[in-house]
């Protein structure tokens, strides 16, 4: 993987060193960092019922045409056409069932009856339907002309031996392992899913279902940013709690370095408990990059220990869920071979004014509703941090650009759409 940093963000973390402060990073610019950080995990091989979802690292190379042989669309009778130019009766010398085959030719004044996906017999180049013959004494009234070809699915016609059938990259869905069972693959070379730690820091957590002292919360961050990994295709590893000392947090980082990603959450403000950057310089991670200009989510890190990403989230649960949505799920999908990483874009008309000071990208979580062909957008609630209620029923999140001040009714916006199907109308 890159190592690629940014001249005016990237530091050394080292054991004692004082953190540099540096200006902020724009929204756009934080994300391109990360994602020049990351590269596609390697492959690994898996049965094809399981591969849905997953990324496909090689094209699927057709073997053979499909189909087979010429066959028929329908069940009928295999004619040749050119005894067919109108209404003519022929004689019925043999049946070609589904799984059957007939190496006797159809010769002139002749016709076999045939049933949908049974090869066509020698001599024969159309099939003539039922409902549009009538059998009777071991013959067959054709009541029309028949074309050559009427009825047939030709050899090679779907694919042709050699073509690529599934390109590589493509997101397999059951389309894909239908081909894949056509010829005969039943294990399939996807990307891996990447193995991401979870670890949440501070004295105060406790695990929900644990008696909750005064002043202590429960692990709600775990729980959402696991879901959050296991939503986009990841597998989630829970560390568990790290506590506000260094002896505790470093351990548990060390072992989020065994996954591919590790998520932290909390202690990265300014408090004399927030420990998490310095330990984690102190554990030989590069800092790349600390606070972007966003809200919320602006105390969010960036780091790299080896070729593992080092995402650090503010500590509470919207910030944390923001800061994953924009940063973390594209990085976790370009590691796991996806193309398409970021959420659809769509245009919305406000119904409400959003306040707004200039100087910053805000993310506001909107409800949305399509009316009269135009999709108009509104504050989902409340946009305190501490609100989480609001995200859960936000279809949402409008994207409020940095010079913006307050948006006032009436103006179109960008949203990207987390829920809903509004997707399908991605600008």
């Amino acid at each position: 993987m890159t190592r690629r940093g940014h001249s005016c963000v990237a530091s050394s973390l080292r054991t004692g060193a004082a953190l540099r402060v540096h200006s902020l990073l724009g929204f756009e610019e934080a994300r391109r960092i990360i994602l020049g950080h990351v590269a596609a995990l390697g492959p690994e091989v898996v049965p094809a019922v399981e591969s849905v979802g997953r990324v496909l690292c090689a094209p699927l190379v057709a073997p053979w045409d499909l189909p087979l042989w010429n066959n028929s669309a329908m069940d009928g009778y295999a004619v040749r056409a050119e005894d067919c130019t109108g209404r003519v009766a022929l004689k019925v010398t043999g049946y070609v069932p589904a799984g059957g085959h007939s190496s006797e030719p159809v010769g002139p004044g002749l016709a076999v009856k045939i049933l949908t996906g049974a090869p066509m017999p020698p001599g024969a180049d159309a099939v003539v339907p039922l409902e549009k013959a009538q059998e009777q004494e071991g013959m067959v009234l054709v009541k029309g002309p028949v074309r050559a070809g009427a009825h047939v699915r030709r050899r090679g016609e779907d694919i042709g031996a050699g073509d690529a059938v599934v390109a590589a990259r493509t997101v397999i869905g059951p389309s894909e392992v239908s081909l894949f069972a056509t010829f005969a693959r039943l294990s399939i070379p996807v990307f891996r899913r990447a193995r991401v730690a979870i670890l949440s820091t501070g004295d105060e957590l406790v695990e929900p279902g644990e008696p909750l002292g005064p002043g202590m919360i429960y692990n709600t961050n775990a729980y959402g940013l696991a879901a959050a990994v296991k939503q986009v295709g990841g597998e989630p590893v829970v560390l568990g709690i790290a506590r506000d000392d260094r002896a505790s947090l470093a351990a548990l980082l060390r072992d989020g370095f065994r996954a591919d990603a590790l998520v932290t959450s909390a202690g990265i403000s300014a408090g004399d408990r927030d420990l998490v950057r310095e330990v984690l310089g102190e554990l030989s991670a590069r800092q790349v990059f600390y606070q972007v200009d966003i809200k919320p989510a602006r105390p969010t890190a960036f780091a790299m220990w080896g070729d593992r990403p080092v995402f650090s989230l503010p500590g509470n649960p919207v910030s944390s869920l923001l800061a994953f949505e924009e940063f973390v799920r594209p990085a976790l999908l370009k590691m796991m071979g996806h193309r398409k990483i970021f959420r659809p874009l769509v245009k919305a008309v406000l119904t409400e004014d959003l306040e707004k000071r200039p100087g910053r990208v805000y993310f506001v979580r909107v409800r949305l509703e399509e009316r009269d062909g135009t999709l108009l957008a509104a504050s989902a609630g409340r946009q305190e941090t501490g609100i989480l209620r609001t995200t859960a029923e936000a279809d949402g999140i409008a994207v409020l650009p940095t010079e913006a001040g307050t948006i006032h009714a009436g103006a179109t916006v960008d949203v990207q759409v987390v829920r809903g199907g509004f997707e399908m109308r991605e600008s």
